[in-house]
């Protein structure tokens, strides 16, 4: 009987391994000439199409109003953002790793890790929230205590919409500072 289950705990454990490197081969962080190729891509269509941007106009209340962005802009921005924090991840894991810092160092390092990635996951959160009240797509980038949204809408764009994400925002995110743009969509 302790025979079998040596054997079976042994034969889960190969599977595991082999199940993991080939996901470790397979995975997209292996193919790195690709994604810089792609990320270069993304960079230039953004910086094209900032140039391009419409003129933005600016309310009573003080959110920023988009007239008019193309939808590649959405996902150049994102991807942006993510390898902006890719980065700093690096950078942080490199601290963290290193035994030239001291514990406190590292610590620090470590908390600014979690930090980055709890932010990365409420932004995400905020987004699907956003589009559950019926907007086509939203892009929340929060960083230093400033949130800034935008939301790509059919609906005509209001003060009170506008207000509605913004209380929204602030359940999700202690801040007292959030930015919402409206941009019309095609």
């Amino acid at each position: 009987m302790l025979l079998k289950k040596q054997t079976v705990w042994l034969l889960t454990m190969l599977s595991l391994v082999v199940v993991l490197s080939v996901y470790y081969i397979t995975s997209p962080e292996q193919k790195g000439n690709d994604i810089t190729a792609v990320q270069q891509n993304a960079k230039d269509q953004l910086d094209s199409k900032q140039a391009q941007a419409a003129k933005k106009t600016v309310d009573k209340s003080g959110k920023t109003i988009v007239s008019q962005v193309s939808d590649d802009t959405f996902d150049a921005l994102r991807l942006q953002l993510e390898d902006q924090r890719s980065q700093q991840k690096e950078d942080l894991q490199a601290q963290v790793a290193s035994t030239d810092l001291p514990a406190d160092k590292r610590s620090e390092a470590y908390d600014q890790m979690q930090k980055l990635s709890e932010t990365a996951q409420k932004e995400e959160v905020l987004e699907t929230l956003i589009k559950t009240l019926g907007y086509e797509d939203a892009l929340v980038r929060a960083d230093a205590g400033k949130v800034n949204i935008t939301v790509k809408s059919k609906k005509k764009h209001s003060a009170t919409a506008a207000n509605d994400i913004i209380q929204l925002v602030k359940k999700e995110i202690d801040t007292n500072f959030v930015a919402v743009e409206f941009q019309p969509s095609k």
